[in-house]
């Protein structure tokens, strides 16, 4: 099957469409598909559902696609460093659903593995687990009981990844943090594309250094990226 695509739209053509739910991978501004990104917002698909750690900037990464009206409701965990998040938000023109960060990974990672839900401790006794069903263990010491809470597993309709290597099948390389939220956003994707700095002729990835299998990428785009950094601080210049 061709997973190769020669551009953003191209490869997101006949998969978008309205009100769908869409797992981003990246963290901050790094290892985000800002390609993908950008080609969502020029498609004007709206009323999105977003599953991302964050939304980026204001001007960069889902930040884009919240200037522009685009996305309805947020999954995450982090809603700093994007005014206009915040802003809308705190106006109600936004539902977010707050996820602790090890949760919404791990929410991502059990879909793709096909595990509708599983027990965390992680948020018990907070607004998190308001509406949830709350379960007793014997895991504390001497096997006293623990309270723990269910969450489900996410399946987006989409997923959009960002990699630094792929080989023509999809196999996929990330670059040391870049690979954050990657891996488990790619795996929870009814369809995944992946947009990647270069692509490798078949073989020649190092098996054992493939961090994601090419059966969870559907499609594949190559690309130039800005790279932008989000928090740059500089030591002031020393006097002659």
């Amino acid at each position: 099957m061709k997973k190769v695509f020669g551009s953003a739209s191209e490869a997101l053509d006949g998969v978008l469409h309205d009100g769908m739910l869409i797992a981003a991978g990246g963290f901050g501004l790094c290892g985000i598909p800002e390609l993908l990104l950008q080609a969502i917002k020029e498609a004007g698909t709206r009323d999105l559902t977003f599953a991302s750690n964050n939304a980026g900037v204001d001007d960069f990464g889902i930040g884009i696609l919240l200037q522009s009206k685009q996305v309805r409701k947020m999954i995450s965990s982090y809603v700093g460093e994007n005014a206009e998040f915040m802003r809308q938000y705190l106006s109600g023109e936004l539902e977010l659903e707050f996820n602790p960060q090890g949760t919404l990974a791990e929410r991502m990672r059990a879909g793709g593995c096909g595990i509708p839900g599983f027990y965390t401790k992680t948020g018990v006794g907070t607004v998190i687990s308001e509406g949830k069903e709350h379960k007793d263990f014997p895991t504390g010491p001497d096997g006293a009981e623990e309270t723990y809470i269910l969450e489900r597993g996410i399946v987006a309709d989409l997923s959009i990844v960002k990699a630094w290597k792929a080989d023509e099948t999809g196999n996929l390389v990330f670059r040391k943090t870049a690979r954050n939220f990657n891996p488990p956003a790619a795996m929870c994707g009814r369809i995944c594309v992946a947009e990647v700095e270069e692509i490798v002729p078949l073989g020649s990835l190092d098996p054992d250094k493939i961090h994601l299998p090419g059966i969870y990428v559907h499609r594949l785009i190559q690309g130039t990226h800005e790279k932008r950094i989000e928090q740059r601080t500089v030591r002031q210049k020393e006097g002659a």
